[in-house]
């Protein structure tokens, strides 16, 4: 089995084509391969030794990263895990994977078990901005128009994914949500994976997961830090939160992703009354009832707020804005719609 080291030497021997696997938007020039970034953008600050005692050493001049193949692998997959770095380095490779990787004692001082907030942390710091990206469009094709004003969300050009059944892995682009908790820290991202034809979410058996930490915390919309928020709203999936952003920009919001979590989660302190957004299925209902008990054993009113059909995108796709936010407007407190809905 090789180990870190060798896996790095083996990848140099084949700088050339691991560059023409992984940084397929670049080219060669002279002894160098030369491509914008480890994202595989079109360019010319990052730039690879494919010859000499440096070959497979690489450098991006804009942003001061450097590595060996294995780093850029890693980089570019968008992998978090050493022990994933080195089986996609084996497949390349055409290396057969060990046996029992956990007992790999070649990989124990490479930090394969880094928190899943720090791997979550560490993946959302590789992302780009939504502005523009094939997630921007995925979710305007919802109806989501604005998402780019929203620092949580951010995107993805090639993120790792693995089947949990046959233990296969690919790469897709990806949009990426930042689960935070009060004081704004990181602890867990959602992660989209995204057709890269545009059609919709990627063709895979589950292509929405979460890592990190979300029990207590959230995706949250113009959700300010160190503040208090006496009125906010809390709901289950980011795209029917999104779309109630959409119409309700003054208020802030948050989505726990999963009913359970929205159950878990914790409102912050100084919040007054908690709108929460219902989704019509047992699942929902058993969040809505959960995160209603912990309100008002905080002394929280909780409200909740339905959609006329299966979710509030589904409203805001199929009946419009208009009509979602005359829906709403129904529901919310006088004071509420006064202050947070738009004349």
């Amino acid at each position: 089995m090789l180990s870190a080291s060798e896996l790095a030497d083996r990848l140099a021997h084949h700088a050339e084509a691991v560059c023409r696997h992984y940084l397929s938007a670049g080219r060669k020039a002279g002894n160098y391969w030369i491509v914008g970034d480890v994202a595989n953008s079109k360019g010319k600050s990052l730039y690879v030794h494919l010859t000499g005692p440096r070959r497979g050493r690489w450098t991006d001049a804009a942003t001061a990263q450097y590595g060996d193949l294995l780093d850029l692998v890693r980089e570019t997959c968008g992998l978090v895990d050493f022990r994933d770095v080195a089986e996609e380095a084996r497949r390349f490779l055409c290396e057969p994977n060990p046996a029992s990787p956990e007992k790999d004692d070649t990989l124990t001082d490479q930090s394969i078990d880094r928190p899943a907030a720090e791997r979550a942390r560490r993946l959302f710091r590789m992302t780009l901005p939504l502005s523009g990206t094939l997630a921007d469009s995925y979710l305007r094709q919802r109806c989501i128009l604005r998402a780019p004003l929203h620092s949580a969300l951010r995107f993805h050009p090639s993120c790792y994914y693995r089947d949990l059944v046959s233990g296969s892995t690919s790469t897709y682009p990806a949009l990426i949500a930042a689960v935070t908790d009060h004081a704004g820290t990181i602890t867990g991202v959602h992660r989209t994976w995204l057709d890269p034809d545009g059609e919709g979410k990627a063709k895979v058996d589950d292509p929405r997961r979460a890592l990190g930490g979300l029990l207590g915390n959230a995706v949250r919309f113009r959700f300010p830090v160190h503040a208090s928020v006496p009125v906010m709203a809390a709901g289950e999936g980011l795209e029917s939160i999104l779309s109630l952003s959409h119409v309700m920009p003054g208020m802030p919001m948050v989505s726990a992703l999963t009913a359970n979590h929205l159950a878990a989660f914790r409102p912050p302190n100084g919040c007054l009354r908690l709108y929460v957004a219902a989704d019509a299925d047992a699942a929902g209902r058993h969040g809505i009832e959960g995160l209603s008990r912990r309100a008002q054993v905080l002394g929280i009113l909780p409200l909740v707020l339905t959609p006329e059909l299966g979710d509030f995108n589904e409203d805001l796709r199929r009946l419009g804005p208009d009509r979602l936010l005359a829906n709403l407007r129904a529901q919310l407190a006088p004071e509420d719609a006064q202050a947070l809905l738009p004349a």
